[in-house]
């Protein structure tokens, strides 16, 4: 691999204006086919788990699926309402009907104290399509409430609710752009002194999002587009994107200050490449099989993010070891004809890059004193910052979870105060010889019946058969949220009594529960059944590509352990933190008490991928000196302080750009990107700098078990080098 890695950084710094625009051509061209093919969004029956999709496919084969609702809610500030609010229902009804949007419009109900009017309107299309056509519906609303200033009238809804949520998560992701890039650039002002060196990472991490923003569009015809795969793009992009040229751009100039500035520019991106691009190559392989593993989820979630970080990873790379070279050729060429001026420059690159700061230098010398001890009380810490994790509690965060700055949820909350019996339902569906339709009937009015005893599912069931006769569904209205332990413990009984005494008891027919509640309580399950199979393959593929990587077991279980500790202790923080209220407003969330049931195995997932490129990079500059005859104990200590900078303005940017999520509105990101910047924070300052050095001392030679390197003096291969 080395040598191709030589071979490639050589032709782009033997032609550097050429594959410099030959990379821009590419970005240009990957959006251009994206933009000509077009993208295929995620379709309602993709997001189908358990017995909810297959209760929903029932309901869909019979043309019974649920559809796009939209609600239009009149009130008189708490007054009861009048021949005028009637007025305003009968005006919305037949703005309504007349738009190609609407399916039907049901007559307007009262709410039981006849201080709320209600108008449903459902929409032609898919239930996922609402959100796009939603904006007709909205305008006619506004356009009667501006001839009713007396009333309130206002709309909510899945779609409204879906159009606000996206809305607030684009600008939300503007804001943390402005905030990302900004202290990005400052960060690599700081450790290259450089305007020029400080673009280039940011340069090709920006064109490689777009790159990679073009490919998922043409991915999304296999792995079908949920909606955040662009979200996901730019969260990793930026931070592998950087992490990479920066592993890259210190290398080079560690080796040109090693050797005075004496290397022409061909020589010192092929040096820089034989080195750190095999790191890249390695860290960016690590990711992309370690996020591989979410395609086992069997879920068009964790398939559309894992095609998403997949791609951008796979794009950085290919940045980094082609473009990058190129423009450090260019940079390069351009500081030899002021070489006088730089070469105190690169002394002092040289210089910090070596003793990695007198933080690092302090700490190893304690490591390096007492080993034992240091591993013992760092370990116990990040146990104790584990422990959290034990009382974690996952629920599907449902739509009540969303923020109230959305005017969508304010009139949500309104809505179901009026009307309780809308906050989620139950849907038993039935499909059956058509000729058994009487039978299935008088089952499914007999489970009514037993419903309408129980205190969880007050309010009218609606029966609605297809109209073959082939397929029944029967909706039980439950005024609970369906995060509330009420509603859940409602559907438990609809499955485990109320169906096998009525509909279980017939033979030869079809069955399921879905429902608002079903979808809620049936995802977290599904996750919870593939979790032990994703973590089992992502031990195995990380353990395997570090053995392979350094020829190590011990190296291989070390790395296995050390993310599991790094991963272990940003769950914990994450439940300690959000599913308790001490952190509310200092963060500015309301606790639900869990935490999102994808966030975890997502977390789990990405923090694999990226701890690796923290520990690919370190046990490269170990085993390298290993490798030219250092014993291991020098070369562990020389080798994480000479990496140590680099690593912790690596983690600084990564931070950043995970850390600029936390103020997002969106309950999931917020908790992703907090977890994510406490897991590089304490990868990069407890794993890297106490833990590794620490286990290594331990292990002495041993840690190179069963291959024991030899030096390159006594038979490694050479790099050739122009």
């Amino acid at each position: 691999m080395r040598n191709r890695l030589v071979a490639i950084a050589g032709w782009s710094a033997g032609r550097p204006w050429l594959a410099i625009v030959g990379w821009f051509v590419f970005v240009a061209l990957c959006l251009g086919v994206g933009a000509g093919i077009g993208g295929r969004d995620a379709a309602t029956e993709d997001f189908r788990i358990g017995e909810a999709g297959r209760g929903e496919a029932l309901a869909a084969s019979g043309g019974l699926q649920q559809r796009a609702v939209e609600r239009v809610l009149i009130t008189d500030r708490g007054a009861r309402l009048d021949g005028a609010a009637e007025r305003a229902a009968q005006e919305i009804s037949a703005r309504m009907r007349a738009l190609p949007e609407v399916e039907s419009v049901a007559a307007p109900v009262y709410s039981a104290d006849g201080t709320a009017l209600r108008v449903d309107v459902t929409m032609t299309g898919s239930e996922l399509d609402g959100d796009k056509h939603v904006g007709a519906l909205r305008a006619q609303t506004d356009e009667v409430q501006r001839a009713n200033p007396g009333l309130l009238i206002e709309e909510t809804g899945g779609p409204s609710v879906s159009s606000g949520v996206d809305a607030l998560r684009g600008r939300d992701l503007a804001r943390t752009e402005m905030i990302a890039l900004p202290v990005t650039l400052i960060t690599l002002l700081l450790v290259f002194r450089s305007v020029a060196m400080a673009l280039v990472p940011v340069l090709l991490a920006v064109s490689s999002i777009a790159a990679a923003i073009g490919l998922s569009v043409v991915a999304s015809h296999v792995f079908p587009d949920n909606g955040i795969g662009t979200n996901i793009i730019l969260l990793i992009g930026m931070a592998v994107g950087v992490d990479y040229t920066l592993f890259y751009l210190k290398r080079a100039r560690e080796e040109k200050a090693r050797s005075g500035g004496v290397p022409g520019a061909r020589a010192l991106v092929e040096l820089a490449a034989a080195t750190s691009g095999r790191a890249v190559v390695v860290s960016g392989l690590a990711v992309v099989i370690s996020t591989a593993t979410l395609y086992l989820a069997d879920d068009v979630i964790f398939s559309s993010i894992a095609t998403a970080a997949i791609l951008v990873t796979l794009v950085s790379m290919v940045s980094s070891l082609t473009a990058l070279p190129a423009l450090l050729t260019v940079l390069t060429e351009r500081a030899d004809r002021r070489a006088a001026r730089k070469s105190a420059g690169y002394a002092r690159a040289h210089r910090e890059s070596s003793n990695g700061g007198r933080f690092t230098a302090f700490v190893l010398r304690q490591i390096a004193a007492k080993p034992a001890a240091g591993l013992l009380v760092s370990v116990l810490t990040m146990l104790a910052l584990t422990a959290p994790l034990l009382g974690l509690e996952l629920t599907d965060m449902g739509r009540e979870t969303h923020p109230r700055i959305i005017p969508a949820m304010q009139t949500f909350d309104r809505l179901n105060a009026a009307f309780p019996e809308l906050k989620s339902m139950h849907q038993v569906v039935v499909a059956a010889d058509p000729a058994r339709a009487g039978e299935v009937t008088s089952a499914l009015r007999a489970l009514a019946e037993r419903a309408a005893t129980d205190p969880a599912l007050t309010g009218a069931a609606e029966l609605r058969t297809s109209a073959d006769g082939r397929v029944s569904l029967l909706e039980l209205p439950a005024p609970h949220h369906v995060s509330d332990a009420a509603a859940t413990a409602s559907l438990d009984r609809v499955r485990a009594d109320y169906i096998p005494a009525t509909i279980g008891a017939l033979p030869d027919i079809d069955y399921a529960v879905t429902g608002d509640v079903a979808r809620y309580a049936d995802y977290p399950a599904h996750q919870k059944a593939k979790l032990p199979l994703i973590i089992g393959a992502l031990l195995l593929v990380t353990f395997a590509l570090t053995v392979v990587a350094f020829r190590s077991v011990l190296l291989g279980v070390l790395g296995v352990l050390l993310n599991l500790l790094s991963a272990g202790a940003s769950l914990g923080l994450l439940t300690l933190v959000f599913q308790n209220s001490w952190a509310e407003n200092l963060l500015d969330f309301t606790s639900t008490g869990s935490i999102g049931s994808r966030v975890p195995l997502l977390l789990f997932v990405i923090l694999f991928g990226l701890s690796m490129d923290y520990q690919v990079f370190v046990l490269s500059r170990i085993k390298e000196a290993v490798d030219d005859g250092v014993p291991t104990r020098r070369a562990v200590l020389d080798g994480i302080g000479a990496s140590a900078g680099v690593v912790t303005s690596a983690a600084f940017v990564m931070v950043t750009v995970f850390a600029s999520f936390i103020p997002l509105h969106i309950l999931e990101m917020k908790q992703m990107g907090f977890a994510l910047a406490a897991a590089v924070l304490l990868d990069a300052f407890i794993i890297r700098i106490v833990i590794l050095p620490a286990a290594l001392l331990l292990l002495g030679e041993r840690t190179w078990w069963p291959v024991r390197p030899v030096a390159a003096t006594a038979g490694r291969a050479p790099v050739k080098v122009s």
